[in-house]
């Protein structure tokens, strides 16, 4: 038999054949370390050709494995070199035969860089993929689930080993989620559709809500087959859902949507994204009462039977939260002790579960409730009670608002002190009454203004007099009748609407309201005499029209402070001119202030020990071209009531200044002059530093200036009126109480203020040589003003047994008609001269005798 027909030989020729067209590098090295074999997939792996390396050291195929000593048996993923240099991924093993005793060492090797280049961009993707805050999940055409990243594992719970191999739709799918939606999305990609997007509530492992985004698309093969589906879901409860409330509420507000509107659809909306809820939103009013707002998927009936219903400790759940001011879940209202007088109707419905959050204000005060009705017995899960969170806060701001907006409305037609109708509601409801006026019939209008106010004001503060003001409109609402109105025109001036009344009867009730204020008021300690001027206009009879039915009860009310006060007087045809005259007075001095029209007078103050001049007072005066002489009993207080008083008060210091500067360069000396401010001077805590700039400008010392003020400018805002009084006289200006006890100062008060002077007012001066108590309170502010180191001033002095019984009390200066009345400048220059001569001409006289006396001795 030949060789050829040997067998071995054979099966040697095929196994070379086979090995040459194997795919894999094989490499046969023998005992010396020699390439003996090299296949055709060794040349393509190496790039070496095999002519170059049979017969030579492996050393040159760069293989570790094979220089190793001993060599073993080798399996691995290497970064091979090859003879150009370049560099390949290879899968290497190795593995060592002995043949014939021969050791030999065979290698296979294949190239798997396109495999590892392959699975470095699948580990980058998924690492990218657990790096995103979206979830990722890939289904098979079958929907099971094949990879999920570590997105979705934090989002819905899942480890990738629990995900994958179960169907999406059993994983994260529930009872709410909408199938529907992802099943056309998945059949329209199916049949060759673009990828879709769809809003859907899922459920994680715990069962609770997720809404999320879902972007679905397909992977498919060269052929266009689908092989994967593939979705990307983005959390969207909070970026999404619940800014749809924020912007739903934002939205009605800014399109001025009522209330209750906004209410239902604040709770339709809820329930789209919570669709296991009935929502429910009650208002409860400042009598913890409560009214529906919202609840559009409640039965109407029973919405109606909660209207006014109070909170309670037992008021089923919104109740009894709104009471406590905390949540409140009745877990199963056929049980729940709360519910039994409440829960026929909503069990009716198929309502088993109810929870109730209050809805608090800043200030604290429940203003509302906030509730879930569930179809089942259950607690609210995590995703209603964020839905919860973000409607207290949103229905708090919703409510807050248009409540600020309703209290804001209302004062734009109510009085802030006394809750009554202003001046704008008022015009509204007369025009009301005479357009509801019958043929025949009458509506009466009363003008009130609160005798001597200021007086409360200036003497016990601005707090006393808002008090009175407040009991006042008590007691008058307490005189009108249901369908009589009252309302307040600002100040201490009101109206009473009388409508269907005629003269006579419009007098009873003026009559009535003047009685009713007979009765002295009580604020604090004291008891105020309390009364009342009012006048009254009467349509049609009078006026028709608002305008002038306002301004003829105006004239009346001043005709009855005329009359004296306390009094009401009907509207005349008279009144007319004497209302005009009035207005051209007010319009006559604010020309006369701008033009420097008015002018001072002065009127001497006289030392009671030697008769020598202590000073004087500037007394305003103005004449009118048209009006003539004014008397200051009439400007000062019409000055006061349309606010030119202060402008009177700072010129009447300057102009009192010049003249004082005048008169000290003609060689007149006048210790001081006095000046009388207002309260409202007082209030501007700049008032110390212009006085101190018009006394450098005239160069006058301080105590050239002398202050008069009420006791009210220290009664009312007493620290700054006091801060501005302690740095008038710490420049040295002079402070005098004018009117000194006429009104409700304390002594210990008047201890600690900065006060250098008290006049004893006129009114005590007329009776003071007759009337004991008169005498009394004279005796007393002498002695006051000398414990206190004072200097006390008589005002209204006319009579010598006045000034004489003064000298005896110890009064250190008079003033008054018995030595001048306020005289111009120029005539009290006269009198001046005239007075200190008489002065001279007294004091020659005494001492004649004595120099006789000496002349004798002399003898």
């Amino acid at each position: 038999m030949s060789a050829s027909d040997d067998p071995v030989t054979e099966m040697s020729d095929v196994l070379r054949a086979a090995l040459e067209c194997a795919d894999d590098g094989i490499v046969i090295v023998d005992g010396a370390h020699r390439i003996t074999h090299f296949n055709a997939g060794a040349e393509r792996i190496w790039k070496f050709a095999r002519a170059d390396v049979l017969g030579r050291d492996a050393a040159l195929l760069t293989l570790r494995c094979l220089q190793a000593d001993p060599v073993a048996d080798f399996r691995d993923e290497i970064s091979l070199v090859r003879h150009d240099g370049s560099h390949i991924r290879a899968t290497v093993s190795l593995s060592s035969v002995t043949i014939d005793g021969a050791d030999h060492h065979i290698v296979f090797a294949r190239d798997v860089t396109a495999e590892a280049e392959r699975r470095a961009r699948i580990g980058l993707l998924d690492t990218v993929a657990d790096q995103t805050n979206r979830a990722v999940i890939i289904t098979d055409v079958e929907q099971i689930i094949v990879y999920v990243n570590s997105a979705f594992t934090t989002l819905f719970g899942y480890t990738s080993e629990e995900a994958e191999g179960r169907h999406a739709g059993e994983l994260i799918a529930g009872r709410h989620t909408d199938r529907t939606a992802i099943a056309k999305l998945v059949k329209r990609l199916m049949h060759g559709g673009r990828r879709g997007e769809a809003e859907v509530l899922a459920y994680d492992k715990d069962g609770e809500e997720i809404w999320v985004c879902a972007q679905i698309d397909a992977f498919r093969d060269k052929k266009g087959q689908v092989k994967h589906i593939f979705a990307l879901l983005e959390d969207i409860t909070e970026s999404r859902q619940l800014r749809s409330l924020q912007q739903l509420i934002m939205s009605t507000l800014a399109d001025e949507v009522p209330i209750t509107e906004i209410a239902d659809r604040l709770c339709r909306r809820v329930e789209e994204i919570a669709p296991d809820v009935v929502c429910s939103l009650l208002h409860v009013d400042a009598s913890g009462l409560v009214h529906p707002l919202g609840g559009p998927s409640l039965p109407e009936d029973y919405s109606r039977a909660l209207d006014g219903v109070a909170i309670g400790p037992d008021v089923g759940s919104c109740g009894t939260a709104a009471f406590y001011g905390e949540p409140v879940l009745a877990e199963d209202l056929d049980t729940d002790p709360r519910w039994q007088p409440y829960k026929t109707r909503p069990l009716e419905v198929g309502l088993r579960a109810c929870w109730s959050t209050p809805i608090k204000a800043k200030d604290g005060r429940v203003i509302a409730t906030f509730a879930f009705y569930f179809r089942e017995p259950r607690a609210p899960s995590n995703w209603h009670r964020r839905i919860v969170d973000a409607c207290v806060n949103l229905g708090a701001f919703a409510i807050e608002r248009k409540e600020a907006r309703a209290e804001i409305a209302r004062l734009a037609y109510h009085d802030i002190l006394t809750g009554l109708p202003n001046r704008a509601q008022l015009r509204h409801l007369i025009t009301t009454a005479i357009d509801a006026c019958p043929t025949g019939g009458h509506v009466a209008l009363a003008f009130l203004d609160v005798d001597h106010f200021k007086d409360v004001n200036d003497t016990l503060g601005h707090a006393a007099g808002d008090e009175l003001l407040i009991r006042l409109a008590q007691r008058l609402r307490e005189q009108i009748g249901p369908e009589d109105m009252l309302g307040r025109l600002g100040g201490d001036e009101f109206v009473i609407l009388l409508p269907n009344r005629n003269a006579e009867s419009a007098e009873r009730v003026a009559a009535d309201v003047t009685e009713a204020l007979a009765s002295p008021l009580r604020l604090g300690s004291r008891l105020m005499p309390m009364s009342a001027s009012i006048g009254i206009s009467l349509y049609p009879d009078n006026a028709t029209d608002i305008d002038t039915l306002m301004q003829q009860a105006d004239a009346a009310m001043y005709m009855a402070k005329q009359a004296g006060r306390s009094t009401h007087r009907m509207f005349s045809a008279e009144m007319n001119g004497l209302a005009e005259q009035r207005l051209a007075m007010i319009a006559a001095l604010r020309r006369a202030i701008v033009d420097n029209a008015l002018s001072l007078s002065y009127q001497p103050q006289i030392r009671s020990g030697d008769g020598a001049i202590h000073g004087v007072e500037a007394l305003a005066r103005w004449h009118d071209a048209s009006l003539g002489d004014v008397s200051p009993a009439k400007f000062i207080p019409l000055a006061e009531e349309c606010g030119l008083i202060e402008q009177i008060g700072l010129w009447s210091v300057r102009e009192a200044c010049r003249q004082m500067a005048s008169w000290r360069r003609a060689g007149l000396d006048i210790p001081s002059v006095s000046v009388n401010l207002s309260p409202i001077n007082f209030r501007h805590v700049a008032l110390a530093a212009r006085l101190a700039d018009i006394l450098a400008e005239y160069a006058l010392p301080a105590d050239a200036l002398m202050l008069e003020i009420t006791e009210g400018t220290f009664m009312q805002d007493g620290a700054a009126a006091l801060e501005t009084m302690q740095a008038i006289r710490a420049l040295g200006i002079g402070l005098s109480v004018d009117d000194f006890g006429t009104g409700y100062s304390s002594l210990s008060r008047l201890a600690h203020l900065p006060i250098r002077e008290l006049k004893i007012d006129r009114s005590f001066m007329r009776d003071i040589e007759r009337d004991a108590g008169a005498l009394a309170i004279a005796t007393a502010v002498v002695r006051v003003g000398q414990g206190l180191g004072m200097t006390v001033v008589a005002e209204g002095v006319e009579t010598e047994g006045q000034r004489k019984m003064l000298a005896e009390l110890g009064c250190d200066v008079v003033q008054g008609f018995l030595y001048a009345p306020a005289l111009a400048p120029v005539a009290f220059e006269r009198w001046l001269i005239e007075h200190c001569a008489g002065q001279a001409r007294a004091m020659l006289g005494r001492l004649a005798p004595v120099d006789a006396i000496a002349v004798k001795r002399s003898a």
